[in-house]
């Protein structure tokens, strides 16, 4: 199994435009690969503009806000790329497309890195952290998964968020518990208060 490293990714369209997306880079040898499925703004920003930007986020918000229409978070021009990193990052790497290949369902751009910057000291995520993380992967995977299994995952997960969730943390797993309540048509959450699971 491939290496695969979550990171927030941003690339600029043809007109400029930022798009912001969590994604998992896939790291092979000396190269790493993103592998968006179509159709994407993704896809069509890399062929326009072949150079992205992978940042690992401070705030696990920016991940659980991205996959839940939340994507308005600070950016700053990268340092070697024409484009745009997250600004509140631990670090960042910045990548220029050179090859790709072409899939009608899932092209692969593989990415030779230009270079990467360290911003803040990275002393490690904690399990809520984690979990936020977890569950805005699974919040993309809804039509996938029978609603049996979006619970259990999301009752498993929400045990870290009780017990090691701070302010940032509880409201990343609310909009993610806001958006698998709508998609199952339910109204209750998950996690009712922080103490609801142990």
């Amino acid at each position: 199994m491939p290496l695969i490293l979550e990171t927030v990714v941003t690339t600029l369209s043809p007109e400029g435009e930022l798009h912001l997306v969590p994604f998992g880079l896939i790291r092979e040898d000396d190269a790493y690969v993103l592998a968006p499925f179509r159709p994407s703004p993704t896809i069509r920003n890399l062929e326009a503009n072949p150079y992205f930007a992978a940042s690992s986020p401070r705030d696990v918000r920016v991940i659980a806000g991205a996959v839940t229409g939340r994507r308005d978070w600070p950016v700053v021009d990268c340092a070697a790329i024409p484009g745009k990193r997250l600004a509140d990052s631990f670090g960042h790497a910045e990548f220029a497309v050179e090859a790709v290949e072409d899939d009608e369902t899932r092209p692969r751009f593989r990415g030779r890195l230009i270079g990467a910057h360290a911003h803040e000291p990275f002393i490690g995520y904690n399990r809520a952290q984690a979990a936020v993380l977890e569950a805005a992967i699974l919040s993309t995977r809804l039509h996938m998964l029978s609603p049996e299994k979006i619970l259990a995952e999301m009752a498993y997960l929400a045990i870290a968020i009780s017990k090691t969730a701070g302010p940032r943390e509880r409201e990343a797993w609310d909009w993610i518990e806001d958006k698998v309540a709508q998609a199952l048509g339910r109204s209750e959450r998950v996690l009712a208060n922080p103490g609801a699971a142990s």
